[in-house]
């Protein structure tokens, strides 16, 4: 048995079906950590949803904001840009099905040493607390009222997040943490950079650089940054190698960290 974690696939579908061949994945067996962002921006959403989803509970997936984006278009709530490719999952005739898969799947997942989120973690959370936070955020979405929810995220202004936030607002915050972040400030102040960190603007660093953050007793596993790529540190994996933009698909073995990638294969990118 093996345990592989998977950056960003965002409907790269072949090159997905390629990395599982690379690691030889047997679903009856073996085990996939999924950093989020299956869908949008590569040509193929729909097979890689139908594929992961039939994967069954050999898959471990947490969201993302793309698939967060995609459940609010689904519902009326956001819309399409130019730059998406969702389309063939909102005309897919067991739409209602994914729909309701996908919103039911968790923020966070964590077993043993290993804590995957799809952004990052605010300095100030430890482990237990970014948990129990994100809990807050999966009852809600896979409950009855996950459309208001959605409706706060895709309209509402984003707060900084402060423990003293309630109701959808503190929802959204809690969200856009383990969603979007890449940067932020000693104390937390998230910004919405998503360049190269050495670019990042004056007094924002990367997250998983601040000094004395209360979350390094586990080792942290996100995708989301593609123009970070692939690092792999004691207390941090941070996987999106920039698949849909051309780069890698990258596959890591958390049982001894082996690195398997494969490059794109899902022919003209949608740019």
């Amino acid at each position: 048995m093996a345990t592989y974690a998977i950056g960003d696939i965002q409907g790269c579908f072949t090159s997905f079906r390629r990395l599982l061949d690379r690691i030889t994945f047997n679903a009856e067996k073996d085990e996939l950590w999924l950093v989020g962002d299956i869908v949008n921006r590569g040509p193929r959403s729909l097979a890689t949803v139908r594929l992961i989803k039939s994967l069954g509970d050999s898959v471990h997936l947490v969201l993302g904001n793309h698939d967060l984006f995609f459940l609010a278009v689904a519902e009326g709530i956001a819309t399409l840009r130019s730059k998406d490719t969702i389309h063939d999952i909102l005309a897919a005739d067991d739409r209602p099905d994914l729909i309701d898969w996908l919103r039911r799947q968790p923020l966070h997942h964590r077993t043993g040493s290993f804590f995957m989120v799809h952004a990052g973690l605010l300095p100030q959370w430890t482990i237990e607390e970014a948990a129990r936070l994100a809990r807050e955020v999966e009852t809600v979405l896979a409950g009855a009222d996950y459309r208001s929810f959605l409706k706060a995220l895709f309209h509402d202004p984003a707060s900084q997040w402060s423990p003293s936030l309630n109701g959808l607002e503190r929802l959204v915050s809690i969200t856009r943490v383990l969603t979007r972040l890449r940067t932020c400030t000693p104390t937390g102040e998230m910004s919405n950079f998503s360049g190269p960190p050495e670019e990042a603007p004056s007094g924002f660093i990367p997250w998983f650089r601040i000094p004395g953050r209360r979350n390094t007793d586990r080792t942290i596993i996100t995708g989301h940054w593609a123009a970070l790529g692939l690092q792999l540190e004691p207390t941090h994996l941070a996987i999106d190698s920039g698949c849909v933009w051309g780069r890698q698909l990258t596959a890591v073995r958390l049982d001894d960290r082996a690195v398997f990638q494969v490059d794109y294969a899902d022919g003209p990118r949608h740019d």
